[in-house]
């Protein structure tokens, strides 16, 4: 199957986020043609890549009409939220149909602090149900699917977030990564993906709960600056002390780093073609001057059964707790095979959840005495290229969906359990062309690092765009395109 691009000439053009900025600044655009345009982009294409969770155009249009409650950087750039964060006025459904939906009586503390940068919200996008999953496979409301070949998936819980970023509808959009799923639907759709440091931005409060904090916010764009950008913005909204400031981070660093390439996952060695692109990636690292040093896979055995009980104890706990969560309508017979799967080996296992949790606790240990030797390591994203709709069919056995999840998701774990931030950049593609991330990851604290490293291989290997590989109606009028 074609593209699936919502490109056109329309006042959103291909600029990103930061070029809309400039756009609106100049007077060339108003917030009210950016929604306007986006909501005509999304009913575009929509239909196909099925990422749509809930439509708020209405409300869009109307702060879209009026003055900014918020200002903020971004005022009148449209958004979407992913559907597992509360945004007044919006049903929170998680990926799932298991209960009826009820709007939020306010926001979450990310949206609130999300919204403050003057982002504006279509709606929320879907994910996989509750985000277990690595595909959005919903057995009745449909798979989300790749802009680049819809037959593949838009990847992780975050799928409906990266299909409309990739495929033009916005520019940028929130995404949350509690295995993968800011990094993995990057990947999957040649975009921008950094999971930061745990606790650099503002969580919900059913995340700021959990035993173990695996779960961090952030957004899915199509360049680093975008990212950067957003980060910038955030950080004058939320600020935690405990970390290092990010700052206006803005070109390449001149630091050259010392940088470790490891294609051994806690599972397994990468596939032949995805083991290949990670070391050419390393050799242009090496050639704009960066000290490369292939290690092996420096995380234990024990890893890998660790973190999958801690996710089935999260299904567990949704589970066991839908009535008094979601409200007396929760319907557990309407849950997917995963994560009815993950809730009953929970239930087995659940003696030693312990341990697992120590001992998850202290993998951030291992990362630690990495940088002792290194500045960031270099892997790939995942194991093999991204899976055609099916592969992780939520239907099926739940023994086949863990394993062929765990096979395909066995890179991007390990910084959920350590808090360390990570980044996946679309530096390569597949044989058949579709896009592949690359993660570089460092130690807590130290996004700016990554950032400047991202901004240099994005000059240094501009990565391909979904809209250079359609043919675009002529432009009315010219518009600087970000490359």
């Amino acid at each position: 199957m074609s593209v699936i691009s919502a490109f056109g000439d329309d006042a959103l053009g291909d600029h990103d986020a930061v070029g809309l900025v400039e756009e609106l600044r100049a007077g060339r655009v108003s917030a009210a043609d950016l929604i306007e345009a986006a909501v005509t982009r999304v009913e575009a294409v929509n239909p196909t890549l099925n990422g749509l969770a809930f439509e708020a155009f209405d409300r869009a249009h109307a702060r879209g009409a009026a003055p900014s409650p918020y200002g903020g950087f971004f005022d009148g750039v449209p958004t979407f939220v992913k559907d597992n964060v509360a945004v007044e006025g919006m049903p929170t459904m998680s990926g799932t149909d298991a209960w009826e939906p009820r709007p939020e009586p306010a926001h979450g503390d990310f949206a609130r602090a999300y919204l403050a940068t003057g982002l504006v919200p279509l709606g929320k996008t879907r994910l996989s149900e509750f985000g277990f999953s690595a595909s959005c496979e919903h057995p009745r409301l449909g798979p989300v699917r790749n802009p680049w070949n819809p037959d593949y998936t838009a990847g992780a819980s975050s799928s409906g977030s990266g299909a409309f970023v990739a495929a033009g509808v916005v520019p940028i959009a929130h995404a949350n990564d509690g295995g993968g799923s800011i990094r993995i639907p990057a990947a999957c759709n040649g975009l921008v993906g950094l999971k930061p440091s745990r606790g650099r931005l503002p969580q919900d409060a059913n995340l700021r709960r959990m035993p173990l904090r695996i779960v961090s916010d952030g957004v899915v764009t199509r360049s680093v600056r975008d990212t950067a950008a957003l980060y910038r913005e955030m950080e004058r909204v939320y600020r935690n002390p405990k970390l290092p400031p990010i700052g206006d981070v803005s070109r390449p660093g001149k630091q050259r780093l010392r940088i470790a390439v490891c294609t051994q996952s806690i599972a397994r060695e990468a596939s032949p073609e995805m083991r290949e692109l990670t070391l050419k990636t390393a050799a242009l690292l090496e050639e704009l001057g960066h000290r490369i040093t292939p290690i092996g896979n420096p995380v234990p055995a024990s890893f890998k059964d660790d973190f999958l009980l801690y996710w089935a104890f999260l299904a567990y706990a949704l589970v066991r707790g839908g009535t008094r969560t979601f409200g007396p309508s929760f319907d557990r017979g309407r849950l997917d095979n995963l994560t009815l799967g993950l809730e009953r080996f929970a239930g087995r296992n659940l003696y030693r959840l312990p341990v697992a949790i120590t001992r998850l606790a202290r993998t951030r240990r291992i990362t630690e005495r990495l940088s002792n030797s290194y500045d960031a390591v270099l892997m790939p994203t995942l194991a093999e290229p991204t899976l055609p709709i099916g592969r992780l069919d939520p239907t099926a056995d739940y023994e086949q969906i863990i394993e062929r999840l765990i096979d395909w998701v066995a890179f991007t774990p390990l910084q959920n359990a350590t808090g360390d931030p990570a980044i996946s950049l679309p530096l390569a593609q597949t044989a058949t062309g579709l896009p592949v991330g690359m993660m570089l990851s460092t130690t807590v604290g130290r996004e700016a690092r990554l950032l400047e490293l991202a901004y240099e291989l994005e000059e240094a290997q501009p990565w391909r765009r979904i809209q250079d590989s359609v043919v675009a109606p002529r432009r009315k009028r010219a518009r600087k395109a970000v490359k």
